[in-house]
């Protein structure tokens, strides 16, 4: 499981984001960055700031941070607005491109949110933000709900808790993907351990798969499936250890194929990892 997390508490200090009935975002930021990582935190994830007081911090120092630091991942939290007042309302979440593990997170932090209450508004790709753009981890910027929407105020309040959950368990059902290597087993081992094993030209059965994905939450393994499926992936899920659903694509002859494929989905966004199946 990845173990670092870096969070991004938007605004802060002479920026003060939107505003409304005298409710700053910066302040909302915050309190919710602090909140989540302390979830984060009690369930055994290394969690950093880009700040943890009311200051100012310019968007390329916040990358810069995460990168030096070379977390697993970075979210920025954010308040949404729009020009009218109590007009729109829902959470919503940004990432660069679309794509990959960091499209997954944002998914699945909309997922947790609605299950409180919020609309989805889904995730939208904005590749010339600073965040999304400069950091060299999966990273999503976080809108949760309208600050100028009564509605939306009214469930951060009531459910503060609730929604710092929700963002951490999005985050941790994502990031929770563990390296076959950490869980060995004797028929799934890393390509860097292949070593003496080769394909049998006699037919015994050593074939290879390109590992996308690993979860305990097995609605987070059907949704990567449908989504490697939809772009003809030839992707399945396996029972791993009886404690993990594990998203793999193709059962391939040689290591050659399977390299072949696992450029293929590299260059879709994904992060794999190439593994033996021993019949």
């Amino acid at each position: 499981m990845p173990t670092s997390v870096m969070l991004d508490a938007g605004h802060g200090g002479y920026d003060l984001g939107s505003t409304y009935n005298g409710r700053q975002e910066k302040d909302d930021t915050l309190r919710l960055a602090l909140a989540v990582g302390e979830v984060l935190q009690n369930n055994g994830i290394d969690v950093q700031y880009t700040r943890t007081m009311d200051t100012f911090v310019p968007l390329y120092d916040r990358a810069a941070m995460a990168n030096e630091a070379g977390v697993d991942g970075f979210v920025s939290i954010h308040r949404n607005s729009y020009p009218t007042d109590n007009e729109l309302s829902g959470v919503q979440a940004l990432d660069y491109d679309l794509s990959g593990i960091k499209y997954e997170m944002a998914q699945n932090i909309n997922k947790e949110l609605e299950t409180i209450g919020f609309v989805d508004l889904g995730v939208n790709p904005r590749p010339n933000l600073v965040v999304l753009k400069a950091t060299q981890m999966p990273a999503v910027l976080v809108e949760a709900g309208f600050i100028n929407s009564d509605t939306d105020n009214m469930l951060v309040d009531q459910n503060f808790d609730a929604i710092a959950q929700a963002i951490a368990d999005g985050i941790m059902g994502t990031l929770e993907t563990e390296p076959v290597g950490n869980l060995g087993t004797p028929d799934a081992e890393p390509v860097g351990d292949l070593g003496t094993l080769e394909v049998d030209p006699e037919g015994n059965g050593v074939s290879y798969s390109v590992q996308v994905g690993l979860f305990r939450n097995p609605a987070y393994a059907r949704r990567l499936l449908n989504e490697l499926t939809v772009q003809d992936f030839p992707a399945y899920i396996d029972d791993y250890s009886g404690r993990y659903d594990r998203v793999l694509v193709g059962a391939l002859p040689t290591l050659d194929e399977a390299t072949a494929m696992e450029r293929r989905l590299k260059s879709a966004g994904y992060q794999t990892l190439v593994i033996s199946n021993n019949g």
